[in-house]
């Protein structure tokens, strides 16, 4: 049963065409990656599959409600389903919060305390520092403080406080040093697994699709060129681009326990 499904998206910028009717069913339980060159369209795909903008043609869908075109008033229910894990941790973090005020930060709407009734909101941070790895006291202190791979948990676990449905991530580890891109991704398999979450997984970097996902769309310019299961766009791809993107996967390690 599709969980998100696009039909005929088409989004301009100005004279760039950024997505040309693109159609696209999202299963819930997959794990899906998203994977194509800087400017195919893939950020501006899942912004729109997250309602965070507007396509110029074309519908969005979650659970088989409308979503695209809805105002920002009515759109209560898919906040609190679908989060986004975004590319810079830095960047996404008010510096000027602590992380146990950052973590809460979606269980403030009056949707989000509808939906969690009854949730002691202090218990549920404790347990969100618990599952990305992080020590209890670190709930009093500010982002600054923290390693990029800390503050990505940090981001990681704000994104898990109202219980989604769907995890969009958004090149999260492509800031990280790579000696923690390893940990970060060990730990996105371990909560896709544990939360029993929809992923979306947004990257240039086939080896740490191939790790995560079980199937994979490819864009280029604006449009779906390839899709199919992790076996068969990595071992038959069709089209020459993809296998242009193959060849150039770099060794990742990927191996050992997230810390």
């Amino acid at each position: 049963m599709s969980i998100l499904q696009a039909s005929g998206l088409h989004r301009n910028f100005g004279s760039v065409k950024a997505l040309k009717g693109v159609d696209l069913e999202v299963a819930s339980g997959q794990r899906l990656g998203i994977v194509g060159e800087s400017g195919s369209g893939k950020t501006t795909l899942i912004k729109l599959l997250a309602a965070l903008d507007e396509p110029d043609s074309g519908e969005v869908h979650f659970e088989q409600k409308l979503i695209s075109g809805l105002p920002e008033r009515k759109l209560g229910f898919l906040r609190s389903a679908v989060q986004i894990v975004f590319q810079d941790p830095r960047s996404s973090l008010n510096p000027r919060m602590k992380v146990g005020d950052i973590i809460c930060e979606p269980l403030r709407s009056s949707w989000m305390r509808k939906r969690l009734e009854g949730v002691d909101k202090l218990l549920r941070l404790h347990e969100l520092l618990q599952l990305v790895g992080l020590p209890q006291d670190c709930a009093d202190r500010y982002p600054h403080e923290f390693s990029g791979g800390q503050r990505q948990r940090i981001a990681i676990a704000r994104a898990l406080a109202p219980r989604p449905e769907v995890l969009i991530a958004d090149e999260p580890v492509s800031a990280l040093d790579v000696s923690v891109r390893a940990q970060v991704i060990n730990l996105l398999a371990t909560l896709v697994e544990t939360e029993k979450l929809t992923l979306i997984f947004v990257s240039h970097d086939l080896a740490v699709v191939r790790h995560l996902c079980d199937s994979v769309v490819v864009m280029y310019s604006g449009e779906i060129v390839e899709q199919g299961t992790r076996s068969e766009v990595f071992e038959n791809p069709r089209t020459d681009y993809t296998q242009k993107l193959l060849s150039a996967i770099p060794q990742l390690a990927l191996s050992g326990r997230a810390r």
